[in-house]
């Protein structure tokens, strides 16, 4: 068996580098402005990282704040100890408003009614309720019109309860150099924020800029910078690699669990979609499947490590398993390997001088590596290393 910990229950996990993480948040201070303050993204478990472990140690590398997309994600912040401004990336119902008073949890406010109701309960719970004002610049999915956002402003300021902590955008191609429809965003939200200001309005902290915005667009840093996906390792686009270096922060490993060498001509797996060509044929079978974010649509079209050698995987992948053939060397058209059960397999990672990237299974998948994260990161445990 090769040497390597995994968990006692289930011969499959992913591997979170906490050393490499604190090197990204250290490369994007680095991108960021002295006196510009780094919200970090943790939403959905951190992508799939583990946002309470994530978070911790961001919060030691330079975090001023977090942002989250649920209320129960800043709760499971707060409950875990995180004491820095929490800010929910959208305006929830308004049945929780008392949950956001009780844990300190910033929400976005587009509506007044929403606004009102949150200011009355932080009110009512003797407490100023700190909000981010969300202004739609063209993205379209939340905020505030810029033509309505004084109006807005105006018809909740006069709430004791309520205080505004920030106000933002989101861009829709900030990865795109010299693109038209960034340009007209920058001009509609640094025009509502100059309108809010002359109404004699306080923005707070203003901010616009995303990951790939913080890199290419530091003419719009601000006050505050939003980073997500690069901060576990990942480029947000190709137009920002030149410009830095990140580490991986996520491996996707399993053991072997069965290898066998069927019959020439047996079939492998649900479809019998892959047949054995050859005598000597080994098939390895790996407990991670579609639960665990391995997309089905991959059937036949990835490749594994082990032992340093890329294997292709092969039949329909399962739920819960996928199969691999590990011809032995010798047996096969490309050089194989000799498989046994316990071996260690990286389905996302370095193994030798091998490595197989979350960009590289986007790719097959035709999707970002926003997605592949995320889902390795749902049923998986996670060991930090």
């Amino acid at each position: 068996m090769s040497e390597c910990s995994c968990p006692d229950n289930r011969w499959s996990w992913v591997e979170i580098d906490l050393g490499a993480l604190r090197n990204n948040v250290r490369a994007f201070r680095e991108q960021i402005n002295p006196r510009v303050r780094m919200m970090c993204v943790v939403k959905a478990d951190a992508y799939g990282h583990g946002a309470v472990r994530c978070a911790e140690v961001m919060s030691r590398a330079g975090a001023h704040q977090f942002a989250v997309a649920t209320v129960d994600e800043g709760v499971e912040l707060r409950k875990a100890g995180i004491a820095e401004p929490i800010l929910l990336l959208s305006q929830p119902p308004v049945t929780s408003v008392q949950t956001l008073v009780d844990y300190d949890i910033m929400p976005s406010v587009y509506r007044s009614d929403f606004a009102l109701a949150f200011g009355e309960c932080a009110a009512a719970s003797g407490k100023i309720g700190k909000y981010h004002l969300a202004i739609d610049s063209g993205m379209n999915r939340i905020g505030v019109r810029p033509e309505d956002a004084v109006e807005l402003r105006r018809s909740i300021d006069f709430h004791r309860g309520l205080e505004c902590a920030g106000t933002f955008t989101h861009f829709a191609t900030a990865d795109t150099p010299d693109d038209w429809d960034f340009t007209l965003q920058v001009k509609r939200f640094t025009e509502t924020v100059k309108a809010l200001k002359a109404a004699g309005l306080s923005c707070g902290l203003v901010h616009c800029d995303n990951t790939p915005g913080t890199i290419l667009h530091k003419e719009m840093q601000m006050d505050m910078c939003r980073v997500g996906v690069g901060l576990y390792g990942m480029q947000p686009a190709p137009s920002t690699a030149p410009y830095i270096d990140l580490e991986p922060v996520m491996s996707v490993m399993a053991r072997v669990t069965r290898v066998s060498e069927p019959e020439v001509g047996e079939g492998v797996g649900y479809g019998m979609t892959y047949r054995i060509p050859h005598k000597g044929t080994q098939i390895a079978t790996v407990n991670i499947g579609y639960a665990d974010g391995l997309a089905r649509e991959l059937s036949n079209h990835m490749e594994v490590l082990v032992k340093g050698t890329r294997c292709r995987q092969v039949g329909n992948i399962c739920m819960d398993q996928f199969m691999f053939c590990a011809d032995k060397p010798g047996t096969a058209l490309r050089r194989g390997v000799e498989v046994e059960e316990g071996d260690v397999v990286t389905v996302i990672g370095r193994d030798g001088a091998e490595e197989i990237t979350m960009d590289d299974m986007a790719a097959a998948r035709h999707t970002i590596n926003y997605e592949v994260a995320c889902d390795f990161g749902l049923r998986l445990e996670k060991l930090y290393v």
